[in-house]
């Protein structure tokens, strides 16, 4: 059977050769009568999708999952039938997806996850109440996977155009969020991108471009930015998800986030899910209008404070502290701990102390460029960092293993944060201690906290060992660079000692340079004549006078402060013997003597030419 476009060419070649019923001998041979039609090639869509501008369409996810789901089994993940525990085995949950929790080491579903599970994987919205560390950011990642695999995109899907939208309210949180969802969708064909402020745009641009977004997750700032350049589109967006939705409220960024969930279907058209650790009125508000009759799940955020972490108190001064701190970081049984402080400047300093100190530490605050952050935070991760000291930008939803200390360095103005830093440690039913130092300016912050928990926290005082702070270590002082130049040169002016006995007959022509003024008598040999003045004539003499311009002590310093290099050499001028030293102070006596009388004489000889001219 001919398609349309060789039928086309039949007829223009019956016009030339008629009778002509095959193309076979005009044709490439790759072009056989079962050619497809010409928009039902992937290439030829894809090459169609590339030229409609910013806005590209696609075919959506490119290789079959079905390969993985035949190669792969869930026999193959083993878990034992517990009573009172959920199997994720019990939730009829896509293969690609059951292999991914297997490969994240989960087994059983914590409580927060087998109560919500149920309902937001039949489509309900949810507003979930729960404490961090219970797994509800696994609970609606595994309930949107769930989701977009049952219901695959077979159309043309846009550039850019997300399927799940998650919104956090750090960096720090939406990363992880971001890292958690790569790590259960790696045996699927979904994309997740992770958008965050303080990265570079073009970069985050280039990635969504390049595949097709179904998982997008970010901080409203950043994925606003991308909206509004329309980078990206949320107007067919499945799945909301608003995480810690109070600290969205108290970190001001309602407004945004109203933006973004104007941008998205309405809530009739999606299912909206609501997590957090604490509610407050006007968050509940904001959950009635953006989510349609929802599922109300609370978990009571105290049973995990008091089951899974040792809560402390010590009773001390500001200025003890440090020192106690410092003390209980050089215990063994600390192993990987979080420091929290109210403001930046506090971590700042306790960061600078520290590492002093000689403790491996590490900064995450709101001034830290965020490059730095995720660098800090992944060393904090693989161990290369034991301490991290953070403000509660860090304390929400970040989610590292082994963590076995946190210690409140100042107690939190909002008791709802103290169940955030101790949340930590003793995460998903591990064991943890949390330390906290109740001093004269923040004591007064435990009462909120302990109606918070409804429990009294026991209050003690620190040992006095702990209390005694550690001098800073001193450094090394390094030796200086030109040490050994500097002892070689005495070595050197003791060598030529031996030529004392030459330095009679270098001193005595220097002596023997001045004494010819005296045999040059300007009076004797010339008459001065009546017309010319003969004390200007005769003024060089006094230039030439040894006893006022070169005292023979100034000799013997004129020949000690000689050049170092003549000195290595001939350093003798110094040894100069008594007797010698006698002779030559004698003749420069007889010298001046004589250059005086001579000066007396030529005096009297000018008077008596004046007054022989006068007469």
């Amino acid at each position: 059977m001919h398609t349309a476009f060789q039928k086309d060419c039949l007829k223009r070649i019956a016009c030339i050769e008629p009778g002509v019923k095959s193309l076979s001998k005009y044709v490439c041979p790759n072009l056989t009568e079962t050619t497809a039609p010409e928009n039902s090639t992937p290439n030829n869509e894809a090459k169609k999708s590339s030229a409609r501008g910013p806005r590209r369409r696609g075919r959506g996810r490119g290789r079959n999952s079905s390969n993985a789901e035949k190669a792969w089994s869930a026999d193959q993940f083993v878990v034992e039938v517990q009573e009172g525990k959920a199997r994720f085995h019990d939730f009829d949950l896509p293969l690609p997806l059951l292999r991914g929790i297997q490969t994240a080491g989960f087994t059983y579903a914590t409580p927060i996850q087998g109560a919500s599970l149920p309902h937001t994987l039949r489509g309900h919205d949810m507003v979930g109440k729960a404490q961090t560390g219970t797994g509800k950011t696994a609970a609606f990642l595994i309930s949107i996977i769930s989701d977009l695999l049952k219901y695959p995109v077979e159309d043309e899907r846009y550039i850019g155009e997300a399927r799940a939208l998650i919104l956090a309210p750090t960096r720090e949180l939406a990363v992880q969020i971001g890292e958690d969802a790569e790590q259960l969708v790696q045996h699927t064909d979904l994309k997740v991108h992770t958008l965050v402020g303080g990265m570079d745009y073009g970069k985050q641009l280039h990635k969504i471009q390049r595949s097709h977004c179904d998982i997008l997750v970010g901080t409203p700032g950043r994925l606003l930015d991308f909206a509004s350049n329309k980078d990206v589109h949320l107007d067919q967006v499945e799945v909301l998800v608003i995480d810690e939705a109070d600290r969205m409220l108290d970190m001001g960024f309602i407004p945004q986030v109203r933006r973004l969930v104007r941008a998205t279907p309405p809530k009739e058209d999606r299912q909206t899910l609501l997590f957090s650790a604490t509610f407050t009125d006007d968050v509940m508000r904001l959950s009635e209008q953006w989510t349609d009759k929802p599922v109300k799940l609370e978990m009571e955020p105290e049973r995990v404070a008091t089951d899974t972490v040792e809560q402390k108190i010590f009773i001390t001064t500001a200025s003890e502290k440090f020192a106690l701190l410092q003390n209980i970081l050089k215990s063994d049984d600390v192993q990987s701990v979080m420091v929290f402080a109210n403001r930046r400047d506090i971590c700042r300093t306790l960061y600078e102390r520290l590492k002093k100190q000689g403790f491996k530490v590490g900064l995450i605050a709101g001034d830290v460029p965020q490059a730095r952050r995720m660098k800090t935070l992944e060393g904090f991760k693989n161990g290369a960092i034991k301490v991290m000291v953070a403000t509660d930008v860090a304390g929400r939803g970040i989610h590292v293993n082994g963590v076995s200390h946190v210690i409140n360095f100042t107690l939190p103005e909002e008791p709802e944060d103290y169940v955030h830093r101790i949340g930590r440690t003793g995460r998903a039913g591990e064991t943890g201690i949390s330390i906290s130092f109740a001093c004269e300016d923040d004591a007064f912050l435990l009462e909120p906290i302990e109606k918070l928990l409804d429990m009294k926290l026991s209050c003690t005082m620190p040992d006095e060992e702990l209390l005694v702070e550690t001098p800073v270590p001193a450094r090394k002082a390094r030796a200086p660079k030109k040490a050994p130049a500097a002892e070689k040169a005495p070595v050197e002016v003791k060598k030529p000692v031996e030529v004392s006995a030459e330095t009679p007959k270098e001193v005595e022509p220097a002596v023997a340079v001045v004494e010819p003024s005296a045999e040059k008598e300007p009076s004797a040999t010339k008459e001065p004549s009546a017309g010319q003045e003969p004390s200007a004539q005769k003024a060089p003499s006094a230039e030439k006078e040894p006893s006022a311009e070169q005292e023979p002590s100034a000799e013997k310093e004129q020949l000690v402060k000689e050049e170092p290099q003549a000195a290595t050499t001939e350093a003798p001028a110094v040894s100069l013997s008594s007797e010698e030293s006698s002779q030559i102070e004698s003749s420069q006596t007889e010298s001046s003597s004589e250059t005086s009388s001579q000066e007396d004489k030529q005096e009297g000889d000018i008077e008596g030419n004046k007054a022989d001219s006068a007469g």
